[in-house]
């Protein structure tokens, strides 16, 4: 009897099994769903930080995550549309299709920034639906972080309580984070940069950093000598204070125009894992303003 009574004792010391299987395709939403899940999620993401989220093989190994979820949390806005309908596809997990309680998109639940008025094909690699790259955007966060706990909560109703409760405690934390970089960041207000790839938007529109163009000659086509050439001389008259380029993003372009130019070239994390600092979404902003404020310091 003592045996017995002991085996279940440690029967409940253990913790329960996960209840929803979530698939992330980029690292920030997976970082999300692991703050508003807790123990209820196993969480997989697709990507890492170092891959470009555009172009991702369609693997075996990701395919049959997708065919075990109970959710998919995309960012949508066409930014995984080379891969993720593949998988979703192949999967045949009906709980994660499109219009299902199973497939969640950020950008469904945000407005989103920079929609094209036209679409071409000779536009290079744009999103019709608008700039993907939402979480740049700090105040974003909560906004998909409450569509995520309601959705999560639709799934496993059993754990509807302990999503608001971490939900309530992540938007308190989070509050609060953002009452701290807002005054950190006063400095780069109307700081003018250039970018490798057009990546920044949302970022640059909540600091109030100016956009000074993109060393790519069209999103996705990468830049020549004379293209660069060109960026070179504009920065004569007005020079942008910074080059930023994302993690994953190469540095050959950045570190041409700034051999040339003596404006720094900054690497952002971009991402959730883009740099050992950034290992959540509160280091991700952390470590972004630290470079971007190093930057403007130098001399």
């Amino acid at each position: 009897m003592k045996r017995i009574l002991s085996l279940l004792l440690l029967l409940c010391a253990l913790p329960a099994a996960a209840a929803v299987k979530v698939l992330a395709t980029v690292p920030e939403w997976g970082a999300l769903a692991r703050e508003i899940g807790g123990e209820r999620v196993d969480v997989m993401v697709a990507t890492s930080a170092m891959q470009d989220p555009h172009r991702i093989e369609a693997r075996p190994s990701l395919i049959a995550r997708t065919r075990t979820a109970d959710l998919v949390v995309a960012a949508g806005a066409d930014l995984e549309v080379g891969w993720l309908p593949l998988l979703l596809r192949e999967s045949g997990n009906r709980r994660v299709q499109p219009g299902q309680p199973g497939y969640l998109e950020a950008a469904s639940v945000v407005q989103l920034r920079d929609v094209p008025q036209t679409v071409d094909r000779a536009m290079g690699d744009i999103h019709a639906a608008g700039d993907p790259h939402l979480h740049l955007d700090p105040r974003n966060i909560p906004v998909v972080a409450v569509a995520l706990s309601e959705r999560l909560a639709q799934i496993d109703p059993a754990g509807a309580t302990a999503y608001r409760d971490n939900l309530d405690r992540f938007i308190g934390r989070w509050r609060d984070a953002m009452t701290r970089w807002e005054t950190e960041s006063a400095s780069l207000k109307g700081c003018a940069f250039l970018q490798a790839h057009r990546s920044f938007g949302y970022l640059a529109h909540w600091l109030g950093m100016e956009n000074r163009g993109e060393l790519e000659p069209k999103p996705g086509i990468e830049p020549g000598s004379a293209h660069l050439s060109r960026i070179v001389a504009n920065q004569q008259n007005a020079p942008a204070a910074m080059i930023l380029r994302a993690a994953y993003q190469s540095e050959m372009a950045g570190k041409w125009v700034s051999e040339r130019t003596g404006i720094p070239l900054v690497t952002l994390p971009f991402t959730v894992g883009g740099t050992p600092q950034a290992t959540d979404l509160f280091g991700l902003f952390d470590d972004t303003l630290v470079r971007l404020k190093s930057a403007v310091k130098r001399p």
